[in-house]
């Protein structure tokens, strides 16, 4: 018994995502035309169709994001879709409205969102036995945590995807931005400028800088950017996970460019693949092995730092307090200045169009782009004028390595299946077998003289060699056997014409071989959900998701927050990341002084924006409070409470 690791990697575009397949992931998700939680980032359904055709060579997979939170009158649209991507071959639709489950959808894998908030072990299984295949947990677990939701969904029965393990598949990000709020459960974007997170709009006032007072009014932090995070980097934790019982490994960044994906990709897939050399317990989602002409470094494309959140527990280093934008990594610090040129210490080799960033006074994040690079001496389309806030000892940042960027503008990869090649005789002729890294195998005969080799060593070598070409398609033969009672004569165009049917064949018995993955049925009768009231917490915008969860034995179901029924002061976003820790004000870590310090409420003030902070010590939460602008628009009526 093996469990499959699989890598899911972001797109925003199919040609982006064919790159992400071409350098080693499992599966990819985008979004359709419409409905997916990130709104620049809509694909033609001909798109994805080009997309599926070019993963599934590889038995990739392609899911479609539909994970708003739907209107009524949307919901018909949200089912063509749904149609029109299953169609078009894709694998599955990552969704977090449950009104869709209760419409007409073709028969495709639910993936449930990370909008869905799941930080229980009572909420997964819930969802699994509500028909769920796979579910991507919070960002904010721990192993224990996720230790535990795995252990409450484990069922009988055997996955979709025919391995070994008998539970819906687990899904956590490794990398990338993080939402400081629990997915789903940010509102402060509707509230201020009526675009909803949960619709695909986030203004992301989280990146924003604030001020943060305490009760007196006294300023305990000044224009830092609060409420930003550092980016996900679980590289070091990817063992402890799939332990754990996480099955899908998810890259942030379906807003990300080309270099981006491509880079993560390939770093992500260096380490799972070491993993599975290391443990047989675990096996590749995917067929294929990949080779690059770079070495991964996640570092050189865009993030805000590296955390792994709290994985291993809460610690203090999460923020990026400093900046939101993208420093790049460390490379030495000033150490001469000149009237149009400075040098760098360190091991950085320096060219042309690199980007540079430092923190100038204030610790505001700055740039230079290199005009020249001489050595270290490095001379930059314009020198900074504040000679406090660039000196000798200044550290610098590379946020644009342009030879780096180069690589990664060409063809940076290919991906190949493994084959076995044998040639063998028949009563008649010749057979070549083709026979792949998955144990799929097909071959194909042809009737032909059998006329002895003049030179039979050469001959035997010369078969091998041309049997063995196989660089215009998706496979690369790691093993050619020549099964000849004598080194019998063969034209090239006889070998090629073998290989090239044989390889077709191969083709058609792969697509055989990758049947669709049926929809996971809900337990009957429908289980109940864990809670008998939902607050606008729940994100119930339509009459079809009320419908759920009455079904599901819910009683009171408020209005979700975007249907502006939710009035006066409420939580705009509830988040792990604590203000009072990670300023050594937490009740529970005070030590001396600190601990008669009653630090609540504080207040986040940015411009005439005030927003306050409460504190939920026994959950080890933080609240941030609001309302909604009086001034601002108002996209949506409320739903109607029908059934």
């Amino acid at each position: 018994m093996t469990f499959a690791l699989e890598l899911l990697a972001p797109a925003r575009t199919a040609d982006i995502a064919i790159e992400a397949i071409k350098h080693g992931a499992d599966a990819v998700y985008i979004g359709g035309p419409a409905f997916g939680a990130r709104h620049d980032a809509g694909n033609p359904v001909a798109d994805i169709e080009r997309l599926t055709a070019c993963a599934h060579r590889f038995h990739a997979k392609v899911f479609i994001t539909l994970n708003t939170i739907f209107r009524d009158d949307e919901l018909d649209d949200a089912q063509k879709l749904a149609w029109q991507v299953y169609e078009a071959g894709a694998d599955a639709l990552i969704v977090q409205d449950m009104g869709l489950l209760q419409l007409d959808l073709p028969p495709i894998q639910l993936h449930a969102s990370t909008q869905c908030d799941i930080r229980t072990p009572e909420k997964a299984k819930f969802l699994a036995d509500a028909g769920f295949s796979q579910m991507v947990l919070a960002r904010e677990l721990s192993l224990p945590e996720i230790g535990a939701i795995r252990s409450r969904v484990m069922r009988s029965g055997i996955q979709a995807d025919g391995a070994g393990d008998t539970a819906p598949i687990l899904e956590f990000f490794i990398h990338g931005a993080l939402c400081v709020a629990f997915s789903g459960q940010c509102y402060i974007s509707h509230a201020h400028t009526g675009r909803s997170a949960n619709r695909g709009e986030c203004s992301q006032a989280c990146r924003l800088p604030y001020n943060l007072e305490d009760k007196q009014g006294r300023i305990v932090a000044f224009d830092k950017h609060l409420l930003s995070m550092k980016d996900n980097d679980q590289s070091a934790n990817l063992r402890a996970l799939a332990d754990a019982g996480i099955r899908s490994f998810k890259i942030e960044g379906r807003l990300k460019d080309v270099a981006y994906v491509k880079n993560t990709t390939a770093h992500y897939r260096q380490l799972l693949d070491r993993i599975i050399e290391q443990a047989p317990e675990y096996s590749r989602a995917s067929s294929g092995h990949c080779t690059y002409t770079f070495t991964p470094r996640p570092e050189k494309t865009f993030n805000r730092g590296a955390t792994d959140y709290f994985v291993n527990g809460r610690h203090a280093d999460l923020a990026a307090f400093d900046t939101p934008s993208f420093a790049g990594a460390a490379s030495g610090v000033v150490t001469r200045i000149g009237p149009d040129w400075f040098e760098v210490d360190g091991e950085e080799t320096w060219a042309n169009g690199d980007g540079i960033s430092y923190l100038s006074r204030g610790r505001k994040l700055a740039g230079l782009r290199i005009n020249v690079a001489q050595g270290k001496r490095l001379f930059p389309n314009e020198m900074p004028e504040d000679p406090e806030g660039f000196k000798v000892g200044t550290e610098i940042h590379r946020n644009r390595d342009q030879a780096f960027e180069r690589l990664l503008e060409k063809d940076s990869a290919e991906r190949r299946i493994d084959l076995t090649v044998e040639l063998g005789e028949t009563a008649d002729g010749f057979r070549l077998t083709l026979r792949d890294e998955d144990g799929i195998s097909a071959g194909t005969g042809i009737a032909h003289a059998k006329e002895a080799a003049k030179n039979p060593p050469r001959a035997f070598a010369a078969l091998a060699e041309s049997l063995g070409k196989l660089g215009g398609t998706d496979f690369r033969a790691t093993d050619v056997k020549v099964v000849l009672s004598e080194a019998w004569f063969l034209p090239a165009s006889t070998i090629n014409a073998l290989r090239r049917d044989a390889v077709e064949q191969l083709i058609a018995a792969r697509n055989a071989a990758r049947p669709r993955l049926p929809r996971a049925l809900p337990v009957e009768p429908p289980v109940a959900y864990p809670e008998r009231e939902l607050s606008y917490l729940a994100n119930v915008l339509n009459s079809r998701a009320r419908d759920f969860y009455r079904k599901h034995g819910v009683a009171l179901i408020a209005d979700a927050y975007e249907a502006d029924t939710t009035l006066g002061d409420v939580s705009l976003m509830i988040t792990k990341h604590c203000l009072r820790y990670s300023h050594s004000l937490c009740p529970k870590e005070a030590k001396g002084w600190v601990k008669g310090v009653n630090a609540e409420p504080m207040v986040l003030v940015n411009g005439k924006e005030r927003l306050t902070l409460k504190f939920d010590c026994k959950a080890c939460e933080m609240h941030v409070m609001g309302r909604v602008k009086k001034n601002r628009q108002i996209p949506i009526q409320p739903i109607p409470h029908h059934a």
